[in-house]
């Protein structure tokens, strides 16, 4: 039987790097085993579901680079589907109308908090007919929970888990507006689309029970299951917004390459060995259910730090040329031309290296492309004292003389320390004034690869205004 998997996200916000990593399971369980990857959009909460999240979560989706197979299914428009199965429950004897009122139910509940029992339908229209039903009200669909025995699953991550059926109680499955319950819509879709393996979080897990029911009530087929345990803070607290970016967006926004995202998740209660640095092609091969523990991850942003940077440092210049230069646009309030694109590309050689995030790129190379006054932060003002700017007069001069076309970092670096040998300075002396004059920092990349990148004229001009 082929493998055939789905992720089943509710439009009601973002798409949070918990569902990013049950999407990213999910995919690399279907390619492992040449099956399909289905998304579904479980949109059947018409208050909170929007266009918007939907949009955002696809994005997500496509940012990852979790390509799904064929169109996304809407929940929402099955369920004339999810009413019909449950109506056919109530044919065959697994389900019945239930006619108790909200009041009803109400009262029931406080009854039996104050008796201090378990607060679940007692089940008062079970047995009884359509016929002694009250005029004016409209039924639910329940179903028709077995009152004995168990209900086990025999979980993939979490190994085989037994319910008591007492304490299961028969759940509605259509509303009295003919809507279907989560609990309900879930079953018919799974079982509609094939899904051979629910791999999904464990928050879940107590559905699952329900859901079995539900199957068992239908003779369908169950599929595998596989809860994922959850993602904690790095304080070991639930993983929420107050630990940083909740959402996919935030990670793009901070400069993380999706390769590394996907990377990092991947290791998240996920392992092969000692091995940190996974490419997809490799997590594909490797990627299984058994690898998965049943121990909640932590989320450690110095750790995706690390991992970014060598995805980074791997990457294509004109690449990340491309991701930075957006960020540098908004930071100069213009966008940068093409051959300012051109200089980026080529300077990310000694860019990369220095660099975690895509922002830090940004935020370093950003000196280059100034094109009124360069600003000096106060650490660098401290070098440009007197003596040093006369020794970047006199090595403007030198500099004056080397034709633009001979103007590389190797003959601007030989100049200064021919320079700096002629004066008895060690070569810092001259070159952090300079390195202060041509970036306004006192921390760059090799400030002699900087001043080649930027050509003769603009070195000049530079060293003449500090």
């Amino acid at each position: 039987m082929p493998v055939i998997v789905r992720f089943a996200p509710s439009p009601t916000g973002f798409l949070h790097i918990g569902g990013a990593r049950t999407a990213l399971f999910n995919w690399l369980f279907a390619q492992h085993h040449k099956g399909k990857f289905l998304l579904r959009i479980e949109d059947t909460d018409r208050e909170r579901s929007t266009p918007q999240s939907v949009a955002t979560i696809l994005e997500g989706l496509k940012w990852l680079e979790l390509d799904w197979d064929g169109d996304a299914v809407s929940q929402f428009e099955r369920f004339g589907r999810h009413a019909e199965v449950a109506k056919h429950m109530v044919a065959n004897g697994t389900a019945y109308y239930c006619y108790a009122s909200p009041q009803e139910l109400e009262a029931m509940r406080a009854e039996q908090k104050a008796k201090g029992l378990a607060q679940r339908y007692d089940g008062r229209w079970r047995d009884k007919s359509p016929s002694d039903a009250p005029s004016g009200v409209k039924p639910v669909i329940r179903l028709k929970a077995p009152q004995s025995g168990e209900t086990v699953v025999h979980d993939k991550v979490m190994g085989t888990i037994t319910v008591q059926n007492t304490q299961l109680d028969d759940m509605i499955l259509l509303r009295a507006d003919g809507t279907p319950t989560y609990m309900h819509a879930v079953v018919v879709d799974d079982h509609d689309m094939g899904i051979t393996h629910v791999i999904r979080g464990d928050d879940h897990m107590t559905n699952t029970f329900r859901q079995v029911q539900i199957y068992k009530a239908m003779g369908w087929n169950i599929p595998e299951f596989a809860h994922l345990p959850m993602i904690l803070g790095p304080d070991g607290a639930k993983l929420s917004k107050r630990h940083g970016a909740p959402a996919v967006s935030d990670y793009r926004e901070r400069g993380y390459l999706p390769e590394a995202i996907r990377n990092y998740l991947l290791r998240l209660c996920w392992s092969h060995g000692d091995d940190e640095i996974i490419s997809t092609p490799q997590a594909i091969d490797w990627f299984d259910l058994g690898g998965i523990g049943k121990s909640p991850a932590r989320f450690d942003f110095t750790k995706l730090d690390s991992v970014n940077a060598h995805y980074i440092k791997q990457s294509d210049d004109r690449r990340l040329a491309q991701l930075s230069e957006p960020i540098i646009a908004r930071t100069l309030g213009r966008a940068l031309s093409l051959h300012e694109i051109d200089l980026l590309t080529r300077a990310m050689a000694d860019l990369k290296p220095r660099a975690s995030t895509i922002v830090e790129i940004a935020n370093q190379a950003v000196f280059y492309f100034h094109t009124g006054p360069l600003p000096i932060d106060d650490k660098a003002k401290k070098l440009l004292t007197d003596e040093a700017k006369q020794h970047l007069r006199e090595l403007a001069t030198r500099m004056e003389k080397l034709a633009p076309d001979s103007f590389t970092s190797e003959a601007v670096e030989s100049l200064f320390r021919t320079y700096a040998e002629e004066k008895g300075l060690k070569l810092g002396a001259v070159a952090q004034p300079f390195r202060a004059a041509l970036t306004g920092s006192t921390v760059s990349p090799p400030i002699f690869g900087v001043a080649g990148l930027l050509g003769k004229i603009e070195t000049l001009k530079r060293a003449a205004a500090a």
